[in-house]
């Protein structure tokens, strides 16, 4: 998809094609502001098998595979199989890990470093536990990949959930423990992992050291500034620029994971039943799934509450809900009911929705029925909002498997709580394939793949492509060049562009009006709200190449199957 998504996957093929595996780009600019590793792991997938978007998102899928088994595996070793099997489904079949992981970003990858090292805790402070040593290694080489993953805050929240978990249970300062994991040991491995990376990157991206507490247009000050400054403290605070992120309410961040981690949110009122203070293992592990999950979220909740941030929590709060649930309460029974009980509403809304539509002609693709709301594009279900009446009737299939899953789901309502888990299981299932159907049909609204096959099957040419990187980024990814930028010097190649020897890839609307006059051949990529405007500035002159999604390749010279939009 365009934005974040075909972004990473581009930046991971220019570190594989240039060899640069230090300093990523983005249309020859420096895009200082992540961690490499996500790109590091997408690259190697590319060397194993090829550039593709199949191949870019391996990693991201792996993470998620091994993330649901960690958990599994951690529950069944702090409360038993049956709790583990549940904590398990838990995180596999949850609303937030499906949707967030639908985009190239990192955070899967983060969450299973956070959950491996949370694990590795608790391993190391068993009187019992054989390879207490081993268990402190692997605590420290999480926090290393963490650093290389998302930065600093992999390793504030594992060890702030520690430190909490200590201070509610022990004495701060507990040295049988400190002595235990390693520390020392443990911090020369953790540098060794992350710091190259880092050192490297300052040095080749100076100037090497600014602490300046103030972030504007126009200035550059180097990596260590940008990602250190600018993009933690900074954006902690809400302060950065440029702003690209958006946040949402904080009582609306809490209250959305009653959502991410829907059906099995139903059952959280019987986390509150279980033990924390015993002296046994499944209370050490519930008490320490609880500092986690509070602190990550409080976190978040005083800084910029971007809905997908709080994923490391996920676990902890899979870990309680999979102990609730094992114990099959009375609790677990109106769960069941709760989950059952919606899932029902939800047939009846989705048979309303197919009977409204049944008689519906469509042609085209989907964008065509959609309504616009670019201000919300930086939430995750931004785009729910551009969805119309009409444009449920491309959406038939989907719905009709929607429907089907929603139903099994509703029997959960009269079955027995082990029957009843099963079927919301099934349900989630079902939904995730009638979500990704849904994905297919939204494809080229909410990707470009169609222009960029058009582009590579037309007279070479120099691309245009109007407004930032991000908004046309699929195009960049399936045709592989570099572009100029009309108005596109904003946002995440903004300060970049301002670095030493970068390349001049910005023009304005002037600069446009002249190229497209010249003897040279030029395309251009824009969206259709776009179109009048570009008829303006190309003073009529333009030949449309290819319409999709609502977004236009156009070329100043005419091409046997293009047509003109200019006087006749």
């Amino acid at each position: 998809m365009d934005d974040v998504d075909a972004v990473q996957a581009q930046i991971a093929r220019n570190m594989l094609e240039s060899g640069d595996w230090v300093t990523a780009r983005l249309n020859g600019v420096a895009y200082l502001e992540k961690s490499p590793l996500i790109y590091w792991l997408m690259a190697g997938s590319y060397g194993l098998f090829g550039v593709s978007d199949w191949a870019a998102r391996i990693p991201v899928a792996l993470s998620a595979v091994l993330l649901a088994w960690v958990t599994a595996m951690f529950g069944a070793w702090a409360f038993g199989r049956t709790a583990g099997f549940y904590s398990g489904l838990v995180i596999a079949t949850c609303v937030g890990l499906f949707l967030f992981t639908r985009i190239q970003i990192p955070d899967v990858t983060l969450t299973l470093a956070v959950t491996l090292a949370m694990w590795s805790f608790l391993r190391v402070q068993e009187d019992g536990e054989p390879h207490p040593g081993w268990w402190a290694l692997v605590f420290w080489v999480c926090l290393g990949t963490g650093l290389l993953l998302k930065g600093l805050i992999a390793i504030v929240f594992p060890m702030a959930g520690v430190l909490l978990y200590l201070l509610v249970n022990r004495p701060l300062f507990a040295w049988k423990i400190v002595r235990r994991m390693r520390p020392a040991a443990g911090l020369v491995l953790m540098l060794a992992i992350a710091a190259p990376w880092y050192v490297l990157a300052t040095l080749r991206n100076p100037p090497y050291f600014d602490f300046t507490l103030s972030s504007g247009p126009g200035q550059y000050r180097g990596f260590f500034w940008f990602y250190f400054v600018n993009e933690h403290l900074l954006r902690f605070l809400n302060l950065r620029y440029p702003r690209d992120y958006n946040t949402v309410p904080r009582l609306w961040f809490w209250l959305f994971h009653l959502l991410w981690l829907f059906p099995w949110s139903m059952f959280l009122a019987g986390v509150f039943r279980l033990k924390y203070r015993a002296p046994d293992r499944a209370s050490r592990t519930r008490l320490l799934a609880a500092c986690w999950a509070l602190f990550l979220l409080l976190f978040f909740t005083f800084s910029t509450t971007q809905e997908y941030y709080s994923m490391p929590a996920y676990p902890a709060l899979a870990l309680l809900l999979g102990s609730a649930i094992a114990a099959n309460g009375a609790l677990v029974r109106w769960g069941a009911r709760a989950a059952g009980a919606i899932a029902a509403a939800a047939c009846i809304a989705i048979a309303f929705i197919l009977w409204a539509v049944r008689d519906v002609a469509v042609s085209g693709d989907i964008s065509s029925a959609l309504r616009q709301n670019p201000e919300l594009y930086t939430l995750s279900l931004g785009h729910m909002l551009d969805l119309t009446g009409l444009s449920f009737a491309y959406l038939r299939t989907p719905l009709s498997l929607a429907l089907v899953a929603c139903a099994v789901g509703a029997a959960a309502f009269w079955l027995k709580p082990s029957r009843a888990l099963i079927a919301l299981a099934l349900m989630m299932a079902l939904f995730f394939h009638a979500a990704r159907s849904a994905l297919v049909v939204f494809d080229p609204y909410l990707g470009s793949r169609t222009l960029a096959a058009a582009l590579l099957d037309v007279p070479e040419g120099e691309l245009i492509v109007d407004d930032q990187y991000y908004a046309f980024s699929s195009v960049f990814f399936y045709a592989n060049r570099r572009a100029l930028l009309l108005n596109g010097r904003k946002v995440n190649l903004e300060y970049g562009s301002y670095a030493p020897g970068a390349p001049n890839v910005f023009i304005d609307d002037g600069e446009f009006a002249r190229r497209w006059r010249s003897p040279e051949r030029y395309y251009a990529v824009f969206n259709g709200p776009e179109r009048a405007r570009f008829e303006r500035l190309t003073g009529g002159a333009m030949f449309i190449v290819k319409e999709s999604g609502g977004k236009f390749l156009a070329s100043n010279r005419p091409l046997a199957a293009a047509r003109s939009v200019g006087p006749q």
